[in-house]
């Protein structure tokens, strides 16, 4: 959109200024409306007068230009002509201050800016040793403490820079703050802040306090607010975060997420952490531990945070950065959202690791003024930068060509686009404007990565450049075969994303799940060091996850010379007649016609309950009101339907602004979309900002009073659950001690467990039970998760066991004559020294006839996963040569995780797998036998691997 050239008459007041520039954008936007009404200062911009953010990006830059005053990023929020009044006088305020402060005798030349071009102290190596970030960390603070690693802009010119040291000294106030507070390792702590100095600190302080970092997203407009803090609540539920550190404004709205988070139980800010008054010591995470739950875009009633430990993090950062040649002396200049895999590992703790400079500017900032991105990688010279589609679509809406003219890109090595399907014209076009600047087309890098992998997953080497591939159209659509056509009418265009990174590999299944060959459509999976074990607290999801050792991605595409071409996503392609539509090529030709929303159309399919078919449904937002010029833009979406996909849609809606849903990151909400489509609220609009407030409030105090009452069933539950146990102990002393005989004491505990189970509500169930050889020694192997697991195996299996328990429970003489009387061994945890004298005493028992029962992990986590198991059952089964039972507990963990104390009731499964006969005595057989007892377990539990090593 061109700036008129009208003049306005200078004795305009500045709010009619305003209102006249708003007035012209909404004309532009509407030129066949006839008489659009003038806006008032209190207008919505975007329900009124039909700005979205494209526009109110353009419109800043209006203000700006005729006002001469830069505008806060704030001001991108307003939903108001008179919360853009506001700004402007602010803005006008400060700069007539800033020009009564200066010396109005002596001129001088501007002063640039203060920028890292001159060049750093070298880096010597990288933290190849670091087995955690902490550790990474560390490798930096030991050799450069002072080495510039932040430069962090806000509203001024000026960034604010944070060294190695400082940025560590600001984090350890904050871990210890938090330990103070009773967070421990391993604990869940939420991070909803914007890009400033403060999240890289609380994130560091998080890490160092051996804690989880939770990143989400703050409300950005008020008009958002409900589906922000719902959407937050879910997913600060999931994670079970008890701390949520957050900005002061946030704070007095943060209260609501109560409302779907009663467990969150601290909200505080980052000043509060950094009182100075906590001096505990930082903790050392392992690299198993996990470092990170990354929540993917548009989690909403079952949320999926991919878990990601230190190992993993770290394995995809040197993948990368081998693959992308990167060095301290490159400058990643990003805009990227913190909360984003893209923005926090690649951007930040990708260059944190390789001490890159990295330059950052907040998505807000990047939204209301697109060009300072550019202008920041001439600034501070920058080799790497990166954004999704869109962003490289918002710096050409807002190019100039004035603005151009002094523009210097010619540092820009890596141009990389992902995070959301690549336009092979945007990058054209990006190519194309920016060339005169310096910018070398090669520099241009589609990729493709997914959270599940931490971030990166196919990337090419620097220097390639865009490479398409054109396939026959009618060809792919029915057959799934990407069979090349020169012809450009005949062909589809998919861009080129590279191969996988150094260790990962992709493949292509079929619906079966057999592997494709090259250039044949299907499913995208891939395994490689990074992979996740799966979602937290997320069994089912976790399960569709994998596919044996590969995971799935959902998307779909193919490999050509071992390349991948994405296609679309496995749950958007719609069947119809045999063929494969792609609701993303349709989406784009549908937003470039006149009338409609660019980025505002969503295409999916809705199955049709008397024919069985699957409709194709085209939803696309517009300003337009009038009838005439509305059935003019359905024909039209008709016309483009049927030429791209030979088939006309069964239902075109027109619906208002933003009623096509978005994520965080600007990706359709397709699905989230169909829902309101069927449910008949896709033309409702969001409800007044105070009606939310008040229906949040009212639903918050509604929650509370549900879980209070919860929690007192809860508490009632447990007190009645903890009788029974106690009950059955004291049975178990009266009844079973007494009898001459193991195998008649367990019969009676067996009984007198089940009977506790049952009277708890919880419920167990065999499978498997035949293949125990309940007439021959075996040495019994089962993961653990709860401390209800030994009495859930006595309840289960009639025969009898030896336990292996820890040293400390021999100590207090009731105890140590209880376990004694029911077969259990006492053995020293951790002590390497005693572990010979452990197997020996593993061995008697078996050549007694009896049967130890391990729980190899040692010890188990309030989080699910199944950890490495350590050796002892394993080599003293193949010194013994008896079989090694694998048996999976499945769901013992939710009935009573680790560190609580209130169980719950609930279903368990226990699965027995057939006996794993030794084949000799030495270590490699026990290292066999350990695997594939493990590799059952892992499968039959429901539980994610987090073994981190492998013999």
């Amino acid at each position: 959109m061109e700036r008129s050239n009208r003049e306005r008459p200078t004795d305009m007041t500045p709010q009619q200024r305003l209102l006249a520039i708003i007035e012209e954008m909404a004309r532009e936007l509407q030129p066949d409306r006839t008489a659009p009404r003038s806006p008032s200062l209190q207008s919505r911009l975007d329900r009124d007068l039909g700005l979205d953010s494209l526009a109110r990006s353009e419109l800043l830059l209006r203000i700006e230009h005729a006002f001469d005053v830069k505008l806060p990023e704030e001001a991108l929020m307003a939903e108001t002509p008179a919360a853009l009044l506001d700004a402007l006088q602010s803005a006008r305020g400060k700069a007539a201050k800033a020009d009564a402060a200066a010396d109005p005798v002596v001129e001088t030349a501007h002063e640039p800016a203060a920028t890292p071009t001159t060049p750093l102290e070298p880096v010597e190596g990288e933290p190849e040793s670091a087995e955690t970030l902490n550790a990474a960390m560390d490798w930096h603070l030991e050799r450069h403490p002072d080495r510039p690693h932040l430069f962090i802009y806000g509203d001024d010119d000026q960034p604010r820079t944070l060294s190695y040291g400082e940025l560590d000294r600001g984090g350890r106030d904050i871990a210890a703050a938090l330990l103070a507070r009773g967070v421990e390792a391993g604990d869940r702590v939420a991070l909803m802040l914007p890009t400033s100095p403060d999240y890289f600190i609380a994130f560091l302080g998080i890490l160092r306090a051996g804690a989880v970092p939770v990143p989400i997203y703050p409300p950005a407009r008020p008009a958002q607010l409900e589906e922000h803090l719902r959407r937050h609540g879910r997913i600060l539920t999931n994670a079970g975060a008890e701390v949520l550190i957050t900005v002061p404004e946030a704070r007095r709205v943060a209260h609501l997420l109560r409302a779907d988070a009663p467990h969150l139980g601290s909200i505080v800010t980052v000043a509060e952490l950094c009182d100075g008054r906590d001096t505990a010591a930082a903790m050392t995470p392992e690299g198993s531990s996990l470092a990170l739950l990354q929540y993917t875009s548009g989690s909403t009633g079952d949320p999926k945070g991919v878990m990601l430990t230190h190992a993993q993090l770290l394995a995809n950062i040197r993948a990368m950065g081998k693959r992308l040649e990167a060095t301290p002396e490159d400058v990643f200049v990003s805009w990227l959202p913190l909360y984003h895999d893209m923005g926090l590992i690649a951007a930040w703790l990708a260059s944190l690791y390789y001490a890159i400079p990295l330059v950052v500017m907040s998505p807000l900032s990047f939204l209301s003024h697109p060009l300072r991105w550019l202008e920041l990688i001439q600034r501070h010279r920058g080799t790497i930068a990166g954004s999704p589609n869109f962003g490289y679509e918002l710096c050409l809406r807002a190019a100039r060509p004035e603005q151009l003219e002094a523009l210097d890109l010619s540092s820009w090595r890596i141009a990389f686009n992902g995070a959301e399907p690549v336009s092979a014209r945007t990058f054209e076009r990006f190519a194309e404007t920016l060339a005169p600047c310096g910018l070398h087309q090669e520099a241009l890098m589609p990729v493709y990565g997914l959270a599940e992998a931490a971030v990166g997953l196919c990337v090419a080497t620097p220097g390639r450049g865009v490479i398409l591939d054109a396939v026959h159209r009618e060809v792919f659509a029915t057959t799934g075969e990407a069979r090349p056509e020169p012809d450009p009418e005949a062909a589809q265009t998919f861009v080129n994303c590279g191969p996988p990174l150094p260790g990962y590999s992709v493949r292509i299944v079929d619906p079966q799940g057999e592997v494709l060959p090259e250039r044949h459509e299907g499913d995208i999976e891939f395994r490689g060091p990074s992979a996740t074990q799966g979602y937290f607290n997320n069994a089912e999801e976790s399960r569709k996850l994998c596919h044996g050792e590969w995971l799935r991605t959902g998307d779909r595409g193919y490999l050509a010379d071992g390349d991948i071409h994405l296609s679309g996503r496995r749950k958007d392609v719609l069947v119809r007649g045999g063929r494969n539509i792609y609701p993303y090529d349709l989406e784009e030709a549908i937003g470039g016609l006149e009338g409609v929303r660019k980025g505002c159309v969503a295409v999916f399919g809705n199955p049709n309950a008397e024919s069985g078919i699957e409709e194709l449904v085209v939803v696309a937002e517009t300003h337009v009101d009038d009838a005439e010029e509305r059935d003019a833009i359905t024909r039209e979406i008709t016309s483009v339907t049927v030429d791209i996909v030979n088939l006309p849609p069964d239902d075109i809606r027109l619906v208002p602004p933003h009623s096509v849903l978005k994520t965080s990151s600007g990706k359709i909400r397709r699905g989230a979309t169909a829902e309101r489509y069927r449910s008949g609220q896709l033309e409702k609009g969001q409800a007044p900002v105070w009606r939310q407030v008040t229906g949040l409030a009212l639903r918050s105090a509604l929650q509370r009073w549900r879980h209070g009452a919860s929690r007192a069933g809860e508490w009632l539950y447990a007190g009645y659950a903890w009788a029974i146990f106690g009950i059955a102990m004291a049975l178990v002393a009266l009844l079973a001690l007494p009898l001459p005989r193991l195998a008649w004491r367990w019969r009676v505990a067996h009984y007198i467990a089940r009977s506790a189970s049952l009277l708890t509500g919880i419920r167990t169930r065999a499978h498997g039970l035949a293949r125990f050889p309940h007439r021959e020694p075996c040495v019994l192997v089962a993961n653990h998760a709860s401390y209800l697991d030994a009495l859930i195996l006595t309840a289960v299996f009639p025969y009898g066991f030896h336990y292996l328990a820890k040293a400390e429970l021999s100590q207090p003489f009731l105890t140590r004559f209880v376990l004694q009387r029911m077969g259990v061994l006492f053995v020293e945890r951790d002590n390497t020294r005693e572990a010979n004298h452990t197997t020996e005493k593993v061995l008697q028992t078996v050549r007694q006839g009896g049967s130890p029962a391990f729980f190899p992990e040692g010890t188990f986590r309030p989080e699910p996963g199944v950890q490495d198991f350590h050796m002892g059952a394993f080599v003293s089964a193949a010194k013994a040569q008896v079989a090694v039972v694998p048996v999976a507990i499945r769901g013992s963990r939710v009935l009573l995780r680790g560190r609580e104390w209130l169980p719950h009731p609930g279903t368990v499964d226990v699965v027995v797998g057939a006996p794993l006969q030794p084949r000799s005595s030495d270590w490699s057989e026990a290292v066999r036998l350990r695997n594939e007892a493990r590799a059952f377990i892992v499968a039959e539990s429901g539980e994610p691997d987090l073994g981190a090593s492998r013999a």
